[in-house]
């Protein structure tokens, strides 16, 4: 398997993220964009942060992914995502009706979560947010986070008008895909950023370990090297 945001095989599949290249930093990245790209650059420019973090990946986008855009959450709240900075936030791309990756995603969010259940809220935010807008509403996010034990007032599922969503999604440098049988696709990716709302790292969130999501927050926290 290729590193960084991949295509599941599920359906409906995933959209890609994360880049291949140096040279697509800033620039909309889709499943047709990239998929030409070669490995070898990868391995280059996007390379493991050690041998025994699989899945795990430097910053590739350099933009600012804490915008000044308002979503609303699962309990019907406003939310600015700018109004996030200040602490490092987990991102993570989901929608309620996906039958297989979002699942394993928010999974291991879950665990990244219990991970680090005391930092919550005062040093880190998770986030969840839909690439399905127009199904997704607060009350659908709801019971899903319910449905999953994801009720942290600090683990936000958040959604918004869909142009909002393809700003966000345009801050990480992802295009969302809707294809004609009107299935979205997904991203696998998670992302973790600092608290100035700037990538710190990627993971593949399939195969990423939740301690290697945990200790790198942890790090943050802590303003160790990482």
């Amino acid at each position: 398997m290729d590193r960084g945001r991949r295509v599941s095989n599920s359906a409906p599949k995933a959209v890609m993220a994360f880049p291949k290249d140096g040279s697509n930093h800033g620039q909309s990245r889709s499943l047709h964009a990239i998929a030409g790209l070669l490995i070898a650059a990868a391995l280059v420019v996007c390379g493991c942060k050690s041998g025994t973090d699989a899945g795990a990946y430097g910053a590739a986008n350099l933009g600012d992914c804490l915008p000044a855009l308002t979503f609303t959450n699962q309990h019907r709240g406003q939310i600015s995502l700018a109004s996030l900075k200040g602490k490092p936030v987990v991102v993570d791309f989901i929608y309620t009706a996906c039958p297989g990756a979002c699942l394993t995603l928010t999974q291991k969010m879950a665990r990244i979560a219990a991970g680090l259940a005391p930092h919550l809220g005062a040093g880190v935010t998770l986030v969840s947010i839909t690439i399905d807008p127009e199904h997704d509403g607060p009350g659908q996010l709801a019971a899903y986070a319910h449905k999953r034990g994801a009720e942290s007032g600090n683990w936000l599922f958040l959604t918004g008008p869909p142009a909002t969503v393809e700003q966000e999604l345009a801050a990480f440098a992802l295009r969302r895909e809707r294809k004609p049988d009107g299935s979205v696709d997904h991203v696998t990716g998670i992302f973790l950023l600092g608290a100035d709302g700037r990538e710190v790292h990627e993971y593949e969130g399939e195969i990423v370990k939740a301690g290697t999501v945990i200790a790198d927050v942890k790090r943050i926290i802590n303003r160790e090297p990482g």
